[in-house]
């Protein structure tokens, strides 16, 4: 079966520019209804797709983070050259390590981590996830059993580098996190999965803006901009968007 691959995105509105960043392993689709909302409520969006991902994993195993840290600034230049001086950013677990590596690389007008980890499972829980993520998609495109099957015994004989400069990345991010002064609403749902959920508190705790909120979402997994809570989750990120100190 073809199936239609998820695309990068611009919903353009207003002269306020929101960047928004998707998970490994996830793409834009996650971020898509958030875009949506914003341009509704008058601010433009853009959501990129990392190298390796929304396409078929094997393309996967040959990415790594400074492939998505570029498509991540790419996406901070895209909105630029549309005339956006003043850009917020809003991440969804790896896209929220990358929404908080921009706050002490570029400026960014304020910083929403969502589900976003400071420190990580181990290399193989984190692979096993992937595992589970190709399995999926090759499910997705409608091959038999016996086709998948065949085709993850050959998906599990490539070695993924790409986790431990994953694992690299975050403690980095966890190491500069206290460099960071934007203002910052952090995003965490209560039954996540994937992360420590105690990520959200350090980042709260060692951020040194002084405009910052943190809030619990309690009925909400880990991709939470797809989960129950998501129409709060939309109204809360523009409150916070709301409060701050545009120029226009």
């Amino acid at each position: 079966m073809k199936i239609k691959l998820p695309q990068p995105f611009t919903f353009q509105a207003g002269k306020r520019a929101v960047l928004l960043l998707h998970g490994f392993t996830g793409n834009s689709a996650d971020v898509r209804m958030l875009g949506r909302f914003l341009e509704k409520k008058g601010y433009t969006s853009h959501a990129p797709i990392y190298k390796g991902h929304g396409v078929p994993p094997e393309e996967l195993l040959h990415t790594g983070p400074e492939d998505w840290w570029q498509d991540v600034m790419n996406g901070y230049q895209h909105l630029k050259d549309l005339g956006h001086e003043e850009i917020a950013v809003a991440g969804l677990s790896l896209g929220g390590v990358f929404s908080l590596k921009l706050g002490y690389t570029v400026p960014v007008k304020g910083i929403i981590p969502m589900c976003a980890p400071v420190f990580f499972k181990t290399e193989e829980a984190m692979y096993d996830g992937v595992l589970q993520y190709a399995k999926e998609y090759k499910q997705f495109e409608g091959k038999s059993e016996e086709q998948i099957e065949q085709e993850m015994n050959e998906f599990r004989k490539t070695p993924m580098n790409t986790l431990k400069a994953l694992q690299e990345l975050i403690a980095e991010v966890r190491g500069s996190v206290d460099m960071i002064y934007n203002p910052m609403f952090v995003v965490q749902a209560r039954n996540d999965q994937m992360i420590n959920p105690e990520s959200a508190n350090i980042i709260y705790e060692e951020v040194e803006s002084s405009q910052k909120d943190i809030k619990w979402y309690e009925k909400s997994g880990h991709v939470i901009t797809l989960g129950p809570e998501k129409d709060s989750l939309h109204e809360d990120i523009y409150h916070f968007l709301e409060g701050l100190d545009w120029t226009e």
